[in-house]
């Protein structure tokens, strides 16, 4: 959810008339944003690694909770793919564009 909000920070259009950052600030914003996003991504993988590899081992895991984890991973990483595939995808339309 954390990743949910730092989007909705980042996208609110109120917030940004308030905040008239510089473009080296800007830059500095999206790319800890960013990064804090990729971490969080990866957080999500290691736990439903860890919950997977109790269940194998035999440890007392509920399933459900295994489950759950491994598809808030998936789901999380398939966001963060789509969100790479838009921001590629607008950085090519912006390189076609003529000056």
């Amino acid at each position: 959810m954390n990743m949910v909000s730092n989007m909705q920070s980042v996208m609110n259009p109120q917030q940004r008339m308030v905040n008239q950052a510089t473009p080296a600030e800007a830059h500095q914003s999206f790319k800890t944003w960013l990064n804090d996003a990729i971490a969080n991504v990866n957080e999500s993988r290691i736990d439903s690694e860890v919950m997977t590899e109790r269940l194998a081992r035999g440890e007392q895991v509920d399933l459900h909770d295994v489950m759950i984890t491994a598809q808030k991973a998936s789901i999380m990483l398939e966001t963060t793919v789509e969100v790479r595939n838009k921001v590629i995808e607008a950085y090519q339309e912006v390189m076609r564009m003529s000056v």
